[in-house]
């Protein structure tokens, strides 16, 4: 299995005080971490690829236990997830799916076993390619106030030969959320939907 060769982490965290509204006691945090790192499978189409999300787990939960430590450390205090991925250009769709699993079950373990599924979108795209990582509750996937995206990219990534790997959390619902259905205090967490 090849190796998982880290060019860079990049975090970013953001505050939100409002959005024009009235200004909230206790700001929204929203927060994103990516990695960079070499694509093994870049200019060649290799079957089995499935070995790689083993070398990649290890990667997920250290990117998720650096992203709940930036916002703040408490894991009850995450009410949002999501991840993603940019494939750089030699890449094929397929290798940002590897990620799937690696950067799902890494959140879930790290925050401590949510519910939902954890959305996910990935593209193929070239240096500074950005990507809109959509977020979603945590323990409900219909929780509407949750529905949110986070943006990302990096000005030198990916290159054509590497992936970008990509985990989000948020704190809350968006700042001034008054769009109606499922309430998060309504949540019954049966299911992972509602």
């Amino acid at each position: 299995m090849p190796e998982v060769e880290i060019r860079k982490i990049v975090t970013s965290v953001e505050d939100i005080f409002h959005e024009g509204g009235p200004r909230a006691n206790t700001p929204h945090k929203r927060g994103a971490i990516f990695a960079v790192i070499r694509n093994p499978f870049a200019g060649r189409y290799v079957e089995d690829i499935q070995p790689f999300m083993e070398d990649l787990k290890p990667l997920g939960v250290d990117l998720a236990q650096r992203l709940l430590a930036a916002l703040g450390g408490d894991a009850k205090r995450i009410e949002g997830y999501g991840k993603g991925s940019i494939v750089g250009a030699a890449g094929e769709l397929e290798h940002g799916a590897l990620w799937h699993a690696p950067g799902g079950y890494a959140m879930r373990e790290v925050l401590g076993g949510s519910k939902a599924i954890v959305p996910s979108t990935k593209k193929v795209g070239g240096v500074g390619a950005r990507l809109d990582v959509p977020v979603t509750h945590l323990n409900a996937s219909y929780v509407r106030s949750h529905f949110d995206s986070i943006e990302v990219g990096c000005n030198d990534s990916p290159r054509a030969d590497e992936l970008l790997f990509v985990l989000v959390m948020t704190t809350g619902a968006r700042v001034h959320s008054r769009s109606g259905g499922l309430e998060a205090a309504d949540i019954k967490g049966e299911d992972g939907l509602k």
